[in-house]
């Protein structure tokens, strides 16, 4: 089993950065796909980004896209979210996930992921 723990969250002001970092121990990530995920109170988690095993093929959601750029660095067991431009809409905890059957791909769907960190808070202030 893969443990994940994200890092990077914090209070940011409309129109700023962030960096979010998942870090791996366990098992290496590099035959995984990875997906980012977020959630707000009284709303389920949505899709964020994700990235195939070998980092070919991402996908976005469409309010991410052009925005938020996901990336893996296999040799650190990491994946990183860079978000840039950031809306008081993209407030919520944010969760990376591993994806241990289908690593080829990119999936959408929460139900499609096997491990889960504990999510990191991003605020942003308009």
């Amino acid at each position: 089993q893969v443990q994940l723990v994200e890092s990077g969250g914090g209070l940011v002001q409309a129109g700023g950065s962030l960096r979010l970092s998942c870090a791996a121990s366990g098992r290496t990530i590099s035959t995984y796909a990875m997906g980012w995920f977020r959630q707000t109170p009284g709303k389920e988690r949505e899709f964020v980004a994700s990235i195939n095993f070998s980092g070919g093929r991402t996908a976005y959601a469409d309010s991410v896209k052009g925005r938020f750029t996901v990336s893996r660095d296999d040799a650190k067991n990491t994946v990183y979210l860079q978000m840039n431009s950031l809306k008081p809409e993209d407030t919520a905890v944010y969760y990376c996930a591993a994806n241990i059957v289908d690593w080829a791909g990119t999936s959408r769907q929460s139900t499609d992921y096997n491990s889960w960190g504990q999510g990191t808070q991003v605020t942003v202030s308009s």
